[in-house]
C-alpha cells in the first residue's frame, strides 16, 4: 500500500481543459496597444561576405517604423558559459549558414515588413561552403571564425580551428583490452540534423516601458536564462529586463535558446513601440536550433562470455555555424551505461555552415548509443547469446564509474532490463516474414540547475505555490501534488503560478530531465519551512509540545488526540492579525549531483522487401523513474519519446544540397504521426533516488536514447542487413536489401 495520499495517482494536468478548449494563450496570442509586427531578412546563401547593406528603401516604405541590423546591437556578440559559446543575432560582415538574420523590419502590419525586407538591398560575395563535419575539421579547410580555438582539458589552442571543443575520456590500457578479447567489431555510423518537431514556431512580444524597462512575453524553456540574454544582447542591468513566460507548444530542448525575442526587444527598444515577432514554419526549420548531426566510428571487444574488455572510438558533433553545442554529455551517454574496464573515448564539436544547433531529448547520448547498441546487437548474434543477457552481463550497477570515473548512485538499470526479458512482447514468438525484434538500452546523465519556490498560505487554508520554473510537460501538476501530499490538503486546494521574472523566485532552464526532482526538492524545502512555522503556531494553541503534531485532512492535530486540532484556515486567518504575520515557506537548491535515467526497449517492426518501407508492429518501453509522481504523465512522456525516436530512426533528417535545406516544410520533413507509431507498452520501474524527495528521478530524457539503436536492431532481425546511417529510410533499406542480394555486406 502506498504511504502516499496524492503522490503516485494519476490525477489530471490541471491545464488540460485550457489547451483542450484552445483558451490557452501562447506568445503570438499577445496584443498590446500601438503593437508592430516584425519579419526578417535572411540569408539567400550558406556562406558569403556582405560587402554592401542598404536599408534606405526599406525605411521609406509606409507603414515601416524602424530597421534593424547589428550595428543596433549593443551585445551583439554574446558569450556563454560553455566553451567557445556565442552566437550572433544578425550576421556581422559575412553570413554563415542559409537563412542568418540581416535585418529586421517593424511595420504597422506583417505584410508590410515582408513587403519592406524584400527592398532592403544586400551584395553578397559568395565563399566555400563546408558542410560536412569530417570535412570541416580537418587542419586544411577553410576557416570559417578567426578566433575560434579549440578547447580541451588541456585549455586552449593557439591556432584557430573548426574544432571548438575536443573532450576525452580514458581508463586502462585499451589495447590490452582489445588483445583479452575473442570478438573484436569496428563500426563508423552517421546522424543526421534533426529538428525538434515542436509544433508552434517561434514567437515573442517585446515592449519597452516609460522608464526603459523592456518586458518580453516569450515562448521559451527558461525566463531567467532568456532575462540574462537579453540583458546582455540589450546592454541593460538585470532589473531592467522582465520576462514573462508564456505557454511553451513544444520545445525539447530547442527553446532553451532564443531566436526572436533578442530581435523583438532590439526593435521595440529603437520603434518606441512593442513589437512582435512570429517565424513562420519555413523561418523555423530554417532557423530554429536544430539538432547535431554526428559521425561515431567505435571499435568494442568481448570474450566469448560477452563480457566487454575493451571500447575506443570518437563521436563528432557538428555544432552548426557557431560554437556553444557541448559534446560532453552525449561523449559520456553513449557508452556510459556499460562496465568497460578499457575506454577511450573522444567527443569533438565543429562548426560548418549548418544553421546553429541546439539541444534535443538527451543532447547527443542518442547518437552515441545508436553505435553502441548497434555493436552489442551484433555481438549478442555472433556470440549465440540473448540479447538482453548480454546487456545483463555488462550493465552499469551501483559504485560502478562512468566513463568520467564518478561512481554511478543507486538506480534500476538491473530492473529495467529483466522487466523487458520478462515482458510478454519478449517472452512471446514473433511470427510471420520479414518481421524481427529489436532490444536496445541507455541512459541519460540528467540535467542540473538551481531552483527555488515560494509557498503561501491563503486565509481560507488553501495554498499558493509560486515558482519560476516554465511548464513543458505537467510540471505544474506534479509540483500542486506535491504541494497537497506535504499539507495533507486536497489537489483543488492548490494553486500553481508560473511567475514571471519579477515576481517569480530563480529557476533555472526546463531541460535535462531535471524539472520535477530538482524543483521539486526546492517546493518541498518551500512547505517544510512554511509547516515548521505553522507547526509552531498550532502548538501553542493546543498547548501542546510542536513533536507531538501532525499534518491530517488539512488540520494540525496532536498525534495522541487526532480530535484536538486547528486547522489551517484558522490558522491562516489569525497569522495576518498577530505578531507572527502570514505563513510564506521558501526553499532553493542549487546544482545537485546528477541523477542518471535507464531505460530499456524491445520493438517489432515488419519490412516490406519491395519497397524498403519499415512498420512498426509494438513497441514496450521500460523506466527507472524513481517514484511515479503522476503516473499517467510518466508514461505520457515514455511514449512520446518513443514517438520522437521512430522519427529519428525511420523518416527524420533534414536535407542540405550546398548548405541549403531542401526540406523545411510539415510536408516535406517527415515527422511521424498516429499512422506510423503503434501501440507503445509502458512499464514503470520504480527503484527509489535517494538523494531526491520521494525518491524520483527525471523522465524526460532517457526514454529516447535508445530507440534509434532498437529499430535498427529490429531491421536487421527482420531482414539481415545492418544499417549504420539514419535515418533508415525505406530508400536507405531497399539499397541496403539490393546489396545484399548482390553480394554485398550489410
Amino acid at each position: 500500500m502506498s504511504p502516499f495520499a496524492v503522490i503516485g495517482k494519476s490525477v489530471p494536468r490541471i491545464d488540460g481543459y485550457e489547451k483542450v478548449t484552445g483558451k490557452t494563450l501562447y506568445s503570438a496570442d499577445v496584443k498590446l496597444p500601438g503593437l508592430l509586427h516584425a519579419k526578417f531578412l535572411r540569408s539567400p546563401w550558406p556562406h558569403a561576405r556582405i560587402v554592401r547593406l542598404d536599408t534606405s528603401k526599406a525605411e521609406a516604405v509606409p507603414g515601416v517604423q524602424t530597421v534593424a541590423t547589428s550595428r543596433d546591437v549593443p551585445g551583439q556578440q554574446v558569450k556563454r558559459e560553455v566553451p567557445s559559446g556565442r552566437h550572433t543575432l544578425f550576421a556581422q560582415g559575412k553570413v554563415l549558414f542559409f537563412g542568418q538574420p540581416v535585418a529586421a523590419v517593424a511595420a504597422k502590419t506583417a505584410d508590410i515588413a515582408e513587403e519592406a525586407c524584400r527592398l532592403i538591398q544586400v551584395e553578397y560575395e559568395q565563399l566555400p561552403v563546408l558542410t560536412d563535419v569530417l570535412e570541416a575539421m580537418k587542419s586544411d579547410a577553410p576557416l570559417l571564425h578567426p578566433d575560434v580555438y579549440t578547447d580541451s582539458l588541456g585549455g586552449r589552442a593557439t591556432v584557430p580551428s573548426n574544432v571548438s571543443l575536443h573532450v576525452e575520456f580514458q581508463r586502462g590500457d585499451v589495447e590490452q583490452g582489445f588483445k583479452e578479447a575473442d570478438v573484436v567489431m569496428e563500426r563508423t555510423f552517421r546522424t543526421q540534423t534533426i529538428h525538434q518537431g515542436y509544433l508552434e514556431p517561434r514567437a515573442a512580444v517585446a515592449e519597452v516601458g516609460p522608464d526603459g524597462k523592456v518586458t518580453v512575453w516569450a515562448s521559451s524553456q527558461g525566463s531567467f536564462n532568456l532575462r540574462q540574454l537579453l540583458s546582455e544582447v540589450l546592454g541593460l542591468p538585470l532589473w531592467k529586463v522582465r520576462v514573462v513566460p508564456m505557454e511553451v507548444g513544444g520545445g525539447f530542448g530547442a527553446k532553451g535558446f532564443a531566436v526572436a525575442a533578442p530581435i523583438a526587444a532590439v526593435l521595440a527598444q529603437k520603434a518606441k513601440r512593442p513589437v512582435k515577432m512570429v517565424l513562420s514554419r519555413e523561418e523555423d526549420f530554417t532557423s530554429g536550433r536544430p539538432a547535431s548531426a554526428s559521425a561515431i566510428q567505435l571499435k568494442m571487444g568481448v570474450t566469448r562470455e560477452g563480457r566487454i574488455t575493451s571500447a575506443s572510438g570518437r563521436v563528432v558533433y557538428d555544432c552548426g555555424s557557431f560554437p556553444g553545442i557541448v559534446a560532453t554529455g552525449g561523449a559520456l551517454a553513449g557508452l556510459g551505461h556499460f562496465r568497460i574496464p578499457n575506454l577511450k573515448f573522444e567527443g569533438y564539436t565543429v562548426v560548418t555552415n549548418l544553421p546553429p544547433m541546439s539541444a534535443y531529448r538527451a543532447p547527443g547520448a542518442p547518437q552515441v548509443n545508436f553505435a553502441a547498441e548497434s555493436l552489442m546487437d551484433m555481438f549478442a548474434e555472433a556470440l549465440g547469446m540473448d540479447p538482453i543477457e548480454l546487456r545483463l552481463r555488462n550493465v552499469a550497477s551501483e559504485g560502478d564509474p562512468m566513463p568520467n570515473d564518478v561512481p554511478f548512485p543507486k538506480n534500476g538499470f538491473k530492473e529495467t532490463l529483466a522487466k523487458a526479458a520478462g515482458h510478454p512482447r519478449y517472452r512471446t514468438p514473433l511470427s510471420g516474414k520479414n518481421r524481427g525484434r529489436g532490444v536496445a538500452c541507455g541512459f541519460w546523465l540528467g540535467g542540473v540547475g538551481s531552483s527555488a519556490a515560494h509557498v503561501n498560505l491563503n486565509a481560507d487554508g488553501s495554498v499558493a505555490l509560486v515558482v519560476g520554473s516554465v511548464d513543458l510537460t505537467g510540471t505544474r501538476t506534479t509540483l500542486a501534488q506535491m504541494v497537497a501530499e506535504e499539507f495533507s490538503i486536497p489537489m483543488d486546494s492548490v494553486s500553481v503560478v508560473t511567475g514571471d521574472t519579477d515576481t517569480a523566485p530563480y529557476s533555472d532552464v526546463t531541460a535535462g530531465s531535471r524539472t520535477t526532482h530538482q524543483m521539486g526538492a526546492a517546493v518541498v524545502r518551500a512547505c517544510q519551512d512554511a509547516k515548521a512555522q505553522l507547526v509552531q503556531r498550532a502548538a501553542l494553541k493546543l498547548r501542546a509540545d510542536p513533536s507531538a503534531i501532525e499534518f491530517a485532512d488539512g488540520k494540525l492535530r496532536l498525534k495522541a488526540s487526532p480530535d484536538k486540532s486547528v486547522s489551517l484556515a484558522e490558522l491562516a486567518r489569525t497569522s495576518v492579525t498577530t505578531a507572527d504575520g502570514a505563513v510564506t515557506g521558501r526553499g532553493a537548491i542549487g546544482v545537485p549531483a546528477r541523477i542518471p535515467l535507464f531505460s530499456t526497449h524491445v520493438v517489432d517492426v515488419e519490412v516490406d522487401r519491395e519497397t524498403g518501407k519499415v512498420n512498426v508492429l509494438g513497441y514496450t518501453i521500460a523506466e527507472d523513474v524513481g517514484l511515479a509522481v503522476n503516473p499517467v504523465l510518466v508514461e505520457g512522456q515514455m511514449q512520446g519519446a518513443v514517438a520522437q525516436g521512430i522519427g529519428w530512426a525511420l523518416t527524420e533528417g533534414y536535407v542540405f544540397e550546398k548548405g541549403i535545406p531542401k526540406n523545411t516544410t510539415l510536408l516535406d520533413y517527415r515527422l511521424p504521426t498516429s499512422v506510423d507509431v503503434p501501440f507503445i507498452d509502458t512499464v514503470i520501474v520504480e527503484v527509489p533516488c535517494p538523494t531526491s524527495p520521494y525518491g524520483i528521478r527525471g523522465v524526460g530524457e532517457g526514454p529516447f536514447v535508445p530507440s534509434m539503436a532498437a529499430v535498427g536492431n529490429a531491421i536487421h532481425k527482420a531482414v539481415g542487413v545492418r544499417l549504420t546511417q539514419l535515418p533508415m529510410s525505406p530508400e536507405a533499406v531497399f539499397w541496403a536489401l539490393q546489396e545484399k542480394k548482390d553480394g554485398g555486406h550489410s
